[in-house]
């Protein structure tokens, strides 16, 4: 039996007077490739706060590698990826391998010396997510990416179990979206890095992840990414709220 990394059991939360999670049943296992998909304001980057133990439900249990996310301290074994749009400055004045060190903040803590094999880890988190060669390249001279990829790599120097990543293709160039994916595959499949993102590129993504699920407030469905196709596009409306279009190419869905 796989083992459970994260479990939320009838989570509630809200917002003054809105309700953004209403009754989220969930649970994520070793090994797992989920993408959440919903429409705008239907409550992802709430989950995902929730699920990194940053937000406390306001009713519900969360539980984190087993623990109560209270007494969950293991920081280190959840990677965060957020959206680089919104939280980079690309002038920062810092080579890619600062960028990456910088990583292991969270392990060390602030005030404490990097470990001596510290290079040999920023090595292989680079060459994890093929950036080995722009090691001392400043980040602000990436592509959108490639700065990405960068910030991947910043996530996997602590060795995490599980990866979340919030629209992690925002800024990406179409043409390098699929190779991105790509990317995030390798790591889950020949890494055994758990995966957890949101998207709207289900079409890109379909190819690489294990399980959908489809959030609008609280869970419409959740399931292998294969068993989605069956689901009608009058059952797609009735969740997403609005027309949506579906298409199957070769087990790939598009909303």
């Amino acid at each position: 039996m796989p083992n459970q990394l994260i479990h939320l059991q009838h989570v509630y939360y809200q917002y003054e007077q809105t309700e953004a999670l209403k009754d989220i049943t969930l649970t994520i296992d070793e090994g797992d490739f989920l993408a959440i998909i919903g429409p705008n304001g239907s409550g992802k980057s709430t989950l995902l706060k929730i699920m990194l133990g940053l937000l406390k439900p306001t009713k519900g249990e969360v539980l984190l590698f087993g623990k109560p996310a209270p007494l969950f301290k293991e920081r280190e074994l959840i990677g965060y990826v957020s959206q680089k749009s919104n939280a980079f400055n690309t002038g920062f004045p810092a080579t890619v391998e600062e960028v990456v060190k910088s990583g292991l903040t969270k392990k060390v803590g602030l005030f404490h010396a990097y470990p001596k094999n510290v290079q040999s880890k920023v090595k292989d988190a680079l060459t994890s997510v093929g950036m080995e060669m722009f090691a001392q390249k400043n980040i602000g001279d990436l592509s959108g990416g490639q700065q990405q990829r960068v910030f991947i790599a910043r996530a996997l120097i602590s060795n995490p179990k599980i990866l979340i990543l919030d629209e992690p293709t925002v800024g990406v160039d179409s043409e390098n979206v699929r190779s991105f994916y790509h990317m995030l595959s390798h790591l889950n499949r020949e890494h055994q890095i758990t995966i957890v993102l949101v998207t709207h590129d289900v079409d890109a993504v379909s190819k690489s992840i294990s399980h959908v699920a489809c959030l609008n407030q609280t869970i419409h469905f959740h399931g292998f990414q294969n068993e989605m196709n069956s689901m009608s596009d009058e059952q797609l409306e009735a969740w997403y709220g609005h027309s949506v279009r579906k298409v199957n190419h070769q087990n790939e869905v598009q909303l």
